[in-house]
Order: structure tokens, then C-alpha cells, then sequence
């Protein structure tokens, strides 16, 4: 059984992670490696034939309470979205959503995003949806990404040929990030926007984008594709820290991106403590 991640998510009061685990497993995957290679075919709802199988399979990587994947599943019927997230209550509440909504396409793993080569079979991916990832400004952290180059590598074999990866962010200097590391793993940048709303207008708008779109965010978007040959030894090149992609002028910042405001905060204390000579020398 693959091992829940620490609960970080705040829990309502009364909520009881186990049991809402429990009553709602029937869209849960607690083993997902054993499905590596055929996920169309085994959780597709037996027909009179007893073949049935999913048309397509995409993954919602990041897929917090299922806002997102199940809002997918209503639109496209025929394929299956499987979510992944490290949150066990995110887990709990995507299950119930999908169960609630009687949605048969709609499941939910819980699982990191160097669990992907593991989780899926080769070329068995149709698309990798990264919604509102966490940015992990620190460079200690930057492991964690999910555009970093050990995981566009990952991607790409599970990718079928042609299939993309879609990228949405209110980060600034997470999206700047990621433009590094496409062209390092050999990706084909699609199209970028700072309007991915206008972009890709009838995708579910989830209550994350909401809150964070009144709160001044943009919506920034990309879509790439792997294209070959695949590097055969890449090498990361780029500035890990995020707080390398802020702009200098801090101070008239529109917003500031979830997750950086600590780091924002610092640098402007030190940019008033040592001066702009300082700050730029050492950002």
C-alpha cells in the first residue's frame, strides 16, 4: 500500500481523516503501481462485454480537493482523470466529490510527483494537468517542483507521443522557472499566456483560481510538448532560488504570489537594512 504523506492541510473540526478515508475508498487507489500500463482498461465500468475501457487517461498532478479533476470528468465521460496528491484530507475530500457526483472517471492516488514513472506505464498518459502548484521558493526545496527537470523527465515517458503537459500558476517566478527548464528536457513550448482563462475558457474554474484571481492574481498558463530526442544527460543550468526571478522594484508589486510572501517579506528587510547594492548583489 503506498504510504499517506504528513497531513500539512488544516482539518475542519469533527473531521476524521480514517474514516472519511474509508467511506469514500471506492475512488481511492491506495496501489497504484499495479495499474501501471492499464488504468483504461481496469477501472473502466464493465459492459455487457465485459472489454470496456477508457478512451483516454489524464493525470491531474497537484489535484488538491478534485475541484479540477472532477469537473473534467462531467465534460469528457469517456476519459479517465486520476489525481494525485500528497495531502491525505485533499484525497478524502476529491473522493467524496467524486462519489457525490457519481462520476465512474474520476479517482484519486495518493502520491508525489516523482511517483509518476512509477504510477503509470509508458506513453500511457493523454495529458499532465499542473494546476496552482506549490512554487517551494527555497532553493533547498526545489526538488519538489513539479516543472523541475528530473520531473519533465519523467514525464516524458509516460507521455504518449504528442501529449502535452498544461502548466497554470499565479506565480510569476514559478512560471519563469519553468520556462528554464523546458528547453533542458527538450520540450516544445506551445503556447504561453498571462490570460490562461481566455486560453482555455471552458476548463472548470475551481474555488483555488476564484479566491486567488479576486485577490489580484493572474491566471499564467503554458502548454509544452516533449519532443525528440529525449537529453541524455541533462544538466540543470538554471538559478534554483525563485527569489532570483522577482523583480528588483518589490515594493510595487501587484501581488505577490502564494507561497513567496515570506520570501518577499525577507528580501525587502534586508533591501532596507543593507541598502539597493546589497539587496541586488545578493537576491
Amino acid at each position: 500500500m503506498h504510504k499517506l504523506h504528513k497531513v500539512h492541510a488544516r482539518m475542519p473540526k469533527h473531521f476524521v481523516l480514517e474514516e472519511r478515508l474509508a467511506k469514500y475508498a471506492d475512488a481511492i487507489e491506495t496501489e497504484p503501481r499495479k495499474y501501471a500500463g492499464r488504468w483504461a482498461e481496469a477501472c473502466h465500468p464493465l459492459d455487457e462485454s465485459g472489454l470496456g475501457r477508457f478512451s483516454k487517461v489524464e493525470l491531474d498532478l497537484g489535484c488538491g480537493k478534485g475541484a479540477f479533476a472532477c469537473g473534467m470528468a462531467k465534460v469528457h465521460p469517456d476519459t479517465l482523470y486520476i489525481g494525485i496528491d500528497t495531502e491525505p484530507v485533499c484525497i478524502a475530500y476529491a473522493a467524496q466529490l467524486a462519489l457525490e457526483e457519481k462520476l465512474p472517471n474520476a479517482l484519486f492516488v495518493p502520491g508525489m510527483g516523482n511517483d509518476v514513472p512509477e504510477f503509470f506505464g509508458e506513453g500511457e498518459l493523454s495529458c499532465i494537468h499542473i494546476n496552482f502548484p506549490t512554487p517551494f521558493p527555497k532553493k533547498r526545496f526545489a526538488e519538489y517542483r513539479l516543472t523541475i527537470l528530473d520531473r519533465l523527465m519523467d514525464y516524458r515517458r509516460v507521455l504518449a507521443p504528442g501529449a502535452p503537459i498544461v502548466l497554470k500558476t499565479d506565480s510569476q517566478p514559478f512560471f519563469d522557472f519553468t520556462l528554464t527548464q523546458l528547453p533542458l528536457a527538450n520540450y516544445r513550448l506551445v503556447w504561453k499566456t498571462d490570460d490562461t482563462r481566455s486560453k482555455l475558457p471552458d476548463e472548470p474554474v475551481t474555488g483555488y483560481e476564484e479566491r486567488l484571481t479576486a485577490q489580484g492574481a493572474k491566471v499564467l498558463g503554458l502548454c509544452a510538448i516533449p519532443e525528440d530526442p529525449a537529453p541524455t544527460n541533462p544538466v540543470q543550468t538554471a538559478e534554483l532560488s525563485l527569489s532570483r526571478y522577482l523583480p528588483h522594484d518589490l515594493e510595487n508589486m501587484d501581488y505577490v504570489p502564494y507561497g513567496m510572501e515570506n520570501t518577499v517579506r525577507n528580501m525587502k528587510d534586508y533591501k532596507k537594512k543593507h541598502g539597493e547594492g546589497y539587496y541586488v548583489h545578493n537576491r
